[in-house]
């Protein structure tokens, strides 16, 4: 495969992964989230470390 193109799907499957990462905390009730040591309103920065570090 051409470098570029293992570029890109890396980018997809990351993408992907933080897509899908962002909606399972997103959907956590608050409750959970406080146990887990986040707030909801934090899902979006935790999934983006999560997936492409900090």
């Amino acid at each position: 495969m051409f470098p570029v193109y293992r570029k890109l799907a890396d980018a997809a499957h990351r993408r992907k992964k933080y897509l899908n990462t962002f909606d399972e905390l997103r959907r956590m009730d608050r409750a959970t989230a406080i146990d887990l040591g986040m707030f909801p309103e934090d899902a979006k920065k935790v999934a983006y470390n999560t997936v492409y570090g900090d």
